[in-house]
């Protein structure tokens, strides 16, 4: 990157110039970046390869938890309370007054986490069947969930007083569940940017005699910069999330502080998942910081781990070049076709952040649609991480544990046709193997209509293929044409067929596949699974 009298960008293929003086730049220092086997350029990132563990854990359960819970009114909240109009601008008029007055600074002070118990609740996302977790580690919102070394507006200072990252991380630890963290923060600068019409202009001066008094605003609205194009219309943000399209260019310190305070919670909790809430990485593609973080990441789990690789990153919208080096994360939705490479998918109960609205209509996923999206996924080659909204108090409501323990009671019977497989031949068949679900943006396809003609496989070994039909067959019959005479998929023999749950149950295979007759009582109530052991 040119570092002369003006910074010039790459944003979205085309060359643009950012005046921003040099002088200007070189206030905040970067921290040093792990040396080792990765270099911070994709073609030398492109040697990673995603960790077995990682592979073989298959579903997660993520905390997306922080101070926009707070008012319990939905995900983007920081954002568009700042936007007349919108709905989430009236609910916080209603509670807190005009934004000028009482602005998002003031929402965090009113965060206290009273009912958060970290321990009580690792435990049980573990004994759900999770096999890793994700703390929230910032939000879009700026502010740090740690005693955060570059970020003074963060939870140890302020709000609930307590290191959240922290307490996630030694609950892990005690109950032998992979850490990971997710890192949004990057989008700030121009996320922000409405609450420059309200209180987003504030300085450390400002503060005298308030709450606040000691810090600088500015280092949770990073407001120090002209709007980008056509920021009053608080939808155009998207359009400019690669910051193209109008965006306004950050600062080199505010690249540099991101940098430093990714590093900092990675050195300092140790995660084996960095999730970026980014299109790639980080100021993807206008700077490096997103590839260097990478290679620190990288190198600093071989240092840890004796050479072994247990790092995980995942991003967002990635090229077939990106995949090499990463790994793929989609949002609210699933890939109609396996992938070759190990990708996830992170989804929610209800909204990212706690909506009262979605508990009150009972607007949650029901168990049965997160079991067959799990399955679904599974059979792609994919992990599903799923958010359970905390309430801003920490506590988790009474109808997200009703969901997530019949997820437990299917899992403590399936769990095996998950766990540790790999995709087979074929990675199912029904209706909606056969069509196409094109994804939006970066996701946003779910929802499908998952009926007992859809049957997902995946093997365990080379003898074992688990075989789910999402929803049970009023006829009490399962044919799967996969494993027909003169099958592409398979040529050999099945040596016996069990119901998980029950036991051996008949079967004939033959000229149209396999047919596999299903006993009168159901199992479970949401999929039956059969464990197919081949000659």
């Amino acid at each position: 990157m040119m570092r002369n009298k003006w910074m010039m960008s790459l944003c979205c293929g085309a060359a643009m110039l950012v005046c921003v003086p040099v002088a200007a730049q070189q206030n905040v220092q970067p921290e040093p970046m792990q040396t080792g086997k990765y270099q911070p350029t994709w073609e030398s990132l492109a040697a990673y390869e995603c960790p077995d563990w990682f592979r073989d854990a298959k579903f997660g359960i993520w905390a997306h938890w922080g101070p926009q819970c707070e008012p319990e009114s939905g995900d983007w909240y920081a954002r568009h309370m700042y936007y007349p109009g919108h709905w989430q601008h009236d609910v916080h008029v209603k509670k807190y007054g005009n934004p000028k007055d009482f602005g998002f600074k003031d929402v965090i002070n009113e965060w206290k986490a009273e009912e958060w118990q970290p321990d009580s609740l690792v435990r049980f996302y573990k004994s759900v069947g999770a096999r890793y977790f994700m703390a929230l580690g910032n939000h879009h919102d700026n502010m740090d969930l740690w005693d955060s070394k570059y970020q003074p507006w963060n939870s140890v200072n302020m709000g609930p007083k307590r290191d959240v990252v922290g307490e996630w991380a030694a609950a892990c630890k005690k109950y032998d569940l992979p850490l990971g963290v997710s890192i949004h923060a990057s989008h700030a600068w121009t996320w922000l940017e409405g609450s420059q019409d309200f209180d987003g202009k504030l300085t450390k001066t400002d503060g005298k005699g308030k709450w606040w008094e000691g810090y600088d605003p500015q280092d949770l609205y990073e407001q120090r910069h002209e709007r980008s194009k056509d920021s009053k219309n608080v939808g155009t943000i998207h359009s400019q999330w690669a910051w193209g399209n109008g965006a306004s260019q950050p600062s080199e310190d505010f690249k540099t502080k991101i940098y430093n305070r990714t590093l900092d919670v990675v050195n300092r909790y140790h995660p084996d998942v960095l999730y970026f809430d980014d299109t790639v990485l980080p100021f993807y593609p206008i700077s490096d910081e997103g590839v260097r973080i990478l290679a620190h990441m990288y190198n600093t789990s071989l240092k840890e781990n004796k050479g072994k690789m247990r790092a995980v990153v995942t991003g967002k919208i990635l090229e077939d070049k990106h995949k090499e080096a990463m790994v793929w994360d989609v949002e609210r939705g699933i890939p109609d076709r396996p992938q070759e490479k190990a990708w996830q998918t992170c989804t929610c109960l209800g909204n990212w952040h706690y909506e009262r609205s979605v508990y009150d209509r009972n607007g949650y996923k029901p168990a049965s649609q997160v079991v067959k999206m799990l399955v679904d996924i599974v059979s792609k080659n994919g992990n599903l991480l799923l958010s359970v909204p905390l309430r801003g108090s920490g506590a988790i409501d009474e109808k997200e544990v009703a969901i997530l323990k019949d997820i437990k009671a299917w899992m403590d019977v399936n769990g095996e046709s998950i766990y540790g497989t790999r995709p087979w031949n074929v990675f199912g068949e029904g209706p909606l193997a056969e069509a196409a679900n094109p994804m939006k943006a970066q996701g946003f396809n779910e929802g499908q209509n998952y009926t007992a003609k859809d049957v997902r496989f995946v093997q365990k070994g080379k003898k074992i293929v688990y075989a789910t039909a999402l929803g049970w067959p009023e006829s009490k019959v399962i044919m799967m044409k996969s494993f027909r005479k003169g099958s592409p998929y398979y040529k050999g023999k099945v040596k016996s067929v069990e119901l998980l749950g029950y036991g051996k149950v008949k079967f004939t295979c033959g000229e149209d596949g396999l047919k596999v007759t299903l006993p009168e009582g159901k199992t479970n109530g949401i999929a039956p699974v059969l464990k197919v052991k081949l000659v």
